[in-house]
């Protein structure tokens, strides 16, 4: 028989007791490691496994409700016990109310005086958030980073809101065929047994939002919180009475199901969010956002939600902010304060949906009736990127409505640059406005108690030992994942003796262990089975790898990929020294990244954005051993790791030969670099060049990779300037900007550079020497344009064969004199040969106003025409 109702009987906790609640209920446990410890000392039998978990799965609030009776009531009894909570309960009160980072950069501003005060509040939208594994809202790294985003916040005391939704069956669970094929479980998930609280009216109800649907439907969601330090999470969740059965299953699962499924998650989540925040604020007396920050297109629509929210004030004479905006004025005032993080490095990462498909639920039977469904489409449309006319495109869309954009590494934002180009035609793309942040990884959570704070200080004896302890405990949880996984395979006790000599705490051990989409190339390993297996069978260097990852159901290129490697682990020749770990997670993570001496990443360049992993391995002092893509591209030294060399020109272009020349690379660095390295010992037994590798990655790019400086980053780079941007886009300013926005762009086909001269009358620019200046004049005809609308620029830099211009600097023209018979206004300025070689000029004339955040901004430039004075410019050789 099954339960056709499922809750959750709480035992009541003695009022000593009762600041575990507290703890248990704040998700700051999951990176404290003294309330983690005081957790597991409640029932140290079961702490790990309350609700069917691993041990390493802690969940204090599936633990508090399986405790029995007698064990609280001898706890109660425990002063030592009782101790150590009320010195956790204080530590996290002050954790919550002290000043912190942002705090102090507060109070420093306000003595300045001035408007440069940063954000009140910024709310922060994610699809999915891996805060701990007591909370499976995540897929991947894109939730990974999330939750890391928000725990750094949290520890900075940045007032950030989180925003996502509640999947009653987060993403799947993974086990194995006895043929190795990947199989996907969903585990229904109660939030009575989650670490999250229903929002509630004042008067005690569920506070709801609610989204219209055509034909008169309604999508209804509830607002769970979750507490992540001093971050609350605010996550919708659609199964509630009063949806019908396909409207109770817009949030059932992570990534799931067609495409108008996927249509409604992301309207939920963007506009239903929106609206979550709002009521959040009503009801905690939260100050409202002043910025809005969109990780990755699927939550692009809070902008559109934003404009509705205007537009209807505006209907209603209401708000300081909406009386009397219409859309262009709204779309300003929303743009303002947005800022969209793009994550993918390729077109079809993204999401798109048919035209048609989103007019109908956004249109005049849909959820945004008061705004003109043709604005909508406008915002969405993708030909400018060479994409189909017919399809929305949630990027394109993200990007137009934000003023602030940003790739998620510096090899990503050039990547994203030349990919969303076509969004401002006429720029070269490092002119684009999309700028970086590198992405950055929570230490807390992904270092190991071991690696103190001054384990880069330590001789190398004591590190090799610290390295040898965190590959010893690593190879203790392989053995147990290994048997686990067998059993569930269909295999006996008996045909399991091999897995007690499964891997070795003295060998070589490297980790790879991520999703599983085709560029990343999780078999690029076996390209040569021969080969890899020499590696590992070595007789004096031997090599160990530890492999885990998730194909996505749908995606059974990646299923066939996972079975591949599974199918050469199970080899009995090297099963010992190869395995993949099903069901891979945060938990499993926590004991991989501090346990492999080096860890592996060799997706196809430029295709991974970022990639987290090999920053959190880094932190526990593993070697990195990848591609130079995403950050390692950007921090790559040889004491660090080692650069896996990638192929160009014609072998580029063919599939086979790339992949076969990178898997030899790959095999040939192993060989002759990585493992003669670490096998090269002292007469003590230390590898004191591996030590030395292992100390620099510890002092010197552990560092760079937190997320506490990607999150300052964000704010003093884009969160604050944002804020700024909207403070200043008030009613007169928003319509004033629209105004001005749409009156250049029907004047500029008009706009001509009509003459250029470069040097003075009989001057040899072919002898000119370094530091030299020149004159450049030029006159511009700016029809119905004025003076104070544009820009007129001189751009030089070195020249390249093809004549193009790189590595520029600008030159602003100004103004010489009235403007001649024929309505021409001169401007002219100075040029300073700054370099030798191939120097070159051009001029060019932008649109300008001290509201955009970008002079790029408006899409807008003109340049010469081959008829204009001399040319598109001037080439000093």
């Amino acid at each position: 028989m099954k339960a056709i109702r499922r809750f959750t009987v709480r035992p009541v906790l003695p009022d000593t007791l009762r600041p575990l609640t507290d703890l248990a209920r704040n998700l700051r446990w999951s990176w404290h490691d003294p309330t983690r410890e005081l957790f597991r000392s409640v029932d140290p039998d079961h702490a790990g496994r309350a609700g069917g978990r691993r041990s390493d799965d802690l969940d204090p609030v599936r633990l508090l409700g399986s405790v029995s009776a007698a064990r609280l009531t001898a706890l109660a009894a425990d002063q030592a016990f009782l101790a150590r909570l009320g010195a956790a309960a204080a530590d996290l009160d002050h954790y919550l109310h002290a000043p912190r980072w942002y705090q102090e950069q507060q109070e420093q501003q306000e003595q300045r005086g001035g408007n440069a005060k940063l954000p009140a509040r910024i709310a922060y939208f994610s699809p999915e958030f891996g805060v701990a594994a007591a909370l499976p809202q995540y897929s991947g790294g894109l939730g990974i980073l999330a939750g890391d985003h928000l725990k750094a916040a949290s520890d900075l005391g940045v007032p950030l809101v989180g925003v996502g939704l509640l999947y009653r069956h987060g993403y799947f669970r993974q086990s194995l065929s006895r043929e190795g094929w990947q199989q996907e479980h969903y585990p229904v998930l109660d939030p009575g047994e989650l670490p999250v609280t229903l929002l509630r009216e004042s008067d005690g109800t569920p506070a709801r939002v609610t989204l219209a649907l055509p034909g008169g439907r309604g999508l209804h969601a509830h607002i769970w919180t979750a507490q992540v330090g001093r971050v609350p999470l605010l996550m919708l969740d659609s199964d509630v009475e009063g949806n019908a059965p396909a409207e109770r299953e817009v949030t059932d699962r992570l990534y799931g199901g067609g495409s108008e499924h996927r249509l409604l998650q992301e309207m939920l989540l963007g506009i239903g969010g929106v609206r979550a925040v709002r009521t959040y604020c009503r009801l905690t007396g939260t100050p409202a956002p002043e910025v809005f920050h969109t990780n990755e297109g699927h939550a692009g629509l809070l902008g559109l939600e934003r404009i509705r929210e205007l537009a209807e004030e505006a209907a209603r004479g209401e708000g300081a902010r909406g009386e009397g905006l219409d859309f262009d004025a709204a779309l300003e005032t929303v743009r303002a304060g947005t800022v969209f993080t793009t994550h993918t490095p390729v077109p079809a990462g993204i999401d798109r949906f048919e035209r048609s498909l989103v007019a109908r639920h956004l249109g005049e039977d849909g959820e945004l009736p008061g705004v003109e469904v043709g604005r909508i489409l406008a915002l969405g449309d993708e030909t400018p990127l060479g994409g189909e006319p017919g399809l929305f495109n949630m990027a394109a869309m993200g990007l137009r409505l934000a003023q602030r954009a940003n790739g998620v590494s510096t090899l990503h934002g050039q990547v994203s640059r030349e990919m969303f180009g076509g969004l401002w035609p006429g720029f070269d793309s490092e002119e684009v406005p999309i700028t970086s942040v590198t992405n950055g990884v929570h230490a807390p959570t992904w270092t190991a108690p071991e690696v103190g704070p001054y384990a880069a200080e330590t001789d190398d004896r004591e590190l090799w030992e610290l390295r040898r302890t965190l590959r010893e405990q690593l190879v203790t949880e392989v053995r147990e994942r290994v048997r686990d996984s067998w059993r569930q395979r269909g295999a006996g006790t008996a045909e399991l003796g091999w897995t007690d000599s499964v891997l070795d705490p003295d060998v070589l051990t490297i980790g790879f262990a991520r999703r599983v989409p085709s560029y990343k190339r999780l078999t690029l390993m076996l390209r040569d089975p021969d080969r890899l297996r020499a590696l590992l069978l070595h007789p004096e260097r031997p090599v160990q790898l530890v492999v885990a990852g998730k194909a996505h159901p749908a995606d059974h290129g990646g299923k066939r990929l996972v079975q591949e490697l599974v199918r050469f682990a199970d080899d009995p020749r090297v099963r010992h020294r190869i395995v993949f770990l099903p069901d891979y997670g945060m938990a499993m993570a926590r004991k991989l990244y501090p346990g492999c001496d080096v860890w592996l990443n060799n997706p196809l360049r430029p295709l991974e954005a970022c990639g987290t992993s090999g920053m959190k391995a880094a932190l526990n002092g593993c070697l990195n051993l990848s591609v130079l893509d995403g950050w390692w591209d950007e921090w790559f030294e040889p004491d660090f790791g080692w650069a896996i060399p990638t192929a160009d020109g014609a072998a580029a272009t063919d599939e086979d030969r790339r992949d076969d020349l990178e898997a030899a690379a790959l095999y040939e660095l192993i060989e002759r670099r990585v493992a003669p390295r670490f096998y090269d010992r002292g007469a003590d037994g230390v590898p004191v060049r591996w030590t030395a590798m292992v100390r620099r990655t510890l002092a010197e790019l552990g560092p760079k990779v937190l997320a506490d400086r990607m999150v300052r980053e964000y704010v003093e780079g884009l969160y604050a300037p944002a804020a700024l941007a909207h403070r200043a886009m008030g009613p007169a300013a928003a319509r004033e900007l629209a105004a001005w926005k749409s009156r250049v762009r029907e004047a500029w086909p008009k706009l001509v550079i009509d003459h250029i001269e470069v040097g003075e009358l009989g001057e040899d620019l072919a002898d000119a020497e370094l530091g030299a200046t020149t004159a450049v004049r030029v006159r511009v005809a700016l029809g119905e344009l004025r003076p104070d609308d544009v820009e007129v620029q001189a751009v030089a830099g070195r020249v390249t064969p093809d004549d193009a211009l790189v590595e520029t600097r600008v030159c602003v023209l100004k103004p010489a004199a009235g403007p001649d018979l024929e309505g021409r206004l001169p401007y002219e300025g100075s040029l300073v040969l700054d370099r030798t070689g191939p120097f070159g000029c051009t001029v060019r004339v932008l649109p300008t106003h001290p509201l955009l955040a970008s002079a790029a901004e408006p899409g807008l430039v003109t340049l010469p025409t081959e008829a204009t004075g001399e040319g598109a410019g001037v080439l000093l050789r």
